[in-house]
């Protein structure tokens, strides 16, 4: 088990926990990747990544000890991090992209423009399946990992910095200052707000229904969800705590916190006697100035994260490619060459190629996002009068009223898209 924390010294620290009767702490690495401070960390069973403000994404290889590469597509602080699975990983950042990663090959499946603004926090589904992102532009966002798409748009009063899943997917949470709203996902409604004195840094769901809530302060409180009454309070530092972590371990439910006095802690909570509140397992003194924390947890089959994914990452993240796009894009391409072949026309050549190829950069990009039809549609639009008039005066099928009503359906098909596009409210 290794705690990995980042700070504004533009270093990575790993310390080694070993429980125990007596738990202990002692350091095992520093990582100097970034140019900057750094702004997030996740971790998955093999690798740990960091995000920067120098606004690049550095992986660390776990197993080996050993830098494994870094990940350039984003322009703007990395703002946040999270692994699904082995598999995949998703970063947003500043700059209103969030990237979708193989973290096989460390390639980028997709980058979404998904905020006007800064996106500020993302979460992802236990399914796999959907992804919440809150950002600068005042709006909650719903995106469908399935088919790389937003899926559904909601209009906050304010700009939110954090949002959350709860373990069972059945609840998710958004942090607008200092107020938690609880919204259930069936009906994508507020069920009830937890109001703190200071403004909120960090939240964590310790089961379904409990969540550890840290402010600009001192303290750790735990609320119920269902309730929204505190459950407890407790002072765990000398200085505003910057993050809190949680998981699972043989039944025990064991908090780390890290914060700007340079301690990170590990805390041993008891549900069944949570008003006593955590006692204090072991402590590290860093002395570096903290900005975010992880858990490396190495034996996955011994220990469980309280954000342990149940569906396999295999199923999920399918980008959809556009093949019914491309094939019509190669579809009139080959007309024109067709009919350079038969008749020795070069502007038929010419214009085969040439609506060939716009055809193929609008499947290209209906590929990357879906709501993205202009090209597509001006293209199959032009081709369906240009091709039909061809086709009405000449009354022979081939290869004109072919590419005419294919044309057609393309048509139709990106009307539909059109209606598909996401609800806002």
């Amino acid at each position: 088990m290794e705690l990995v924390a980042g700070c504004y010294e533009q270093v990575l620290l790993g310390f080694a926990a070993r429980p125990g009767q007596s738990w202990t702490v002692v350091p095992d690495f520093t990582h100097h990747a970034h140019s900057a401070s750094l702004s997030a960390v996740a971790v998955n069973k093999r690798f740990v990544v960091t995000g920067s403000r120098d606004e690049t994404i550095q992986i660390y290889d776990m197993k080996k000890k050993i830098e494994h590469g870094a990940l350039l597509q984003h322009n703007g602080t990395v703002t946040c991090l999270e692994f699904y699975g082995t598999a995949h990983l998703l970063s947003g950042a500043e700059d209103g992209l969030i990237c979708i990663w193989n973290t096989k090959r460390w390639e980028c499946l997709k980058s979404i423009k998904a905020h006007k603004g800064h996106v500020t926090s993302l979460s992802i589904h236990p399914s796999g399946k959907l992804a919440l992102s809150v950002g600068t532009d005042k709006t909650l966002r719903t995106w469908n990992l399935v088919e790389g798409r937003s899926a559904f748009i909601k209009n906050l009063k304010q700009n939110a910095h954090i949002i959350k899943w709860s373990p069972d997917g059945e609840k998710y949470v958004t942090v607008i200052a200092n107020k938690v709203d609880i919204y259930r996902l069936d009906t994508a409604s507020i069920t009830g707000t937890i109001t703190t004195e200071k403004r909120i840094s960090s939240l964590r769901f310790i089961t379904d229904s409990v969540l550890a809530i840290a402010g600009d302060d001192e303290m750790i409180r735990f609320y119920s969800c269902d309730s929204q009454k505190c459950l407890c309070e407790f002072k765990a530092h000398e200085n505003r705590i910057k993050d809190i972590y949680s998981f699972e371990r043989e039944g025990q439910h064991v908090i780390v916190t890290a914060s700007s006095d340079g301690y990170i802690k590990m805390w041993n909570l008891d549900l069944d006697k949570i008003k006593d509140g955590p006692s204090l397992l072991c402590e590290v003194n860093t002395k570096a100035r903290l900005t975010c924390l992880a858990v490396w947890l190495d034996q996955a089959s011994e220990m469980k994260e309280n954000s342990d994914k149940t569906a396999t990452s295999s199923q999920v993240f399918v980008m959809a490619v556009d093949w019914f796009g491309f094939g019509y894009a190669a579809l009139v391409a080959s007309g024109g060459i067709i009919g350079y072949a038969k008749a020795g026309s070069v502007p038929s050549l010419a214009a085969g190629l040439f609506f060939g190829s716009l055809a193929g950069l609008g499947a290209y990009q209906v590929s990357q996002n879906p709501n993205n039809i202009w090209v597509s549609l001006i293209t199959s639009g032009a081709l369906t009068a240009i091709m039909g008039t061809r086709f009405y005066h000449s009354r022979k099928f081939m290869p004109a009223g072919l590419i005419a009503g294919v044309s057609l359906l393309m048509v139709g098909r990106l009307a539909l898209k059109m209606l598909e596009k996401p609800q806002e409210k």
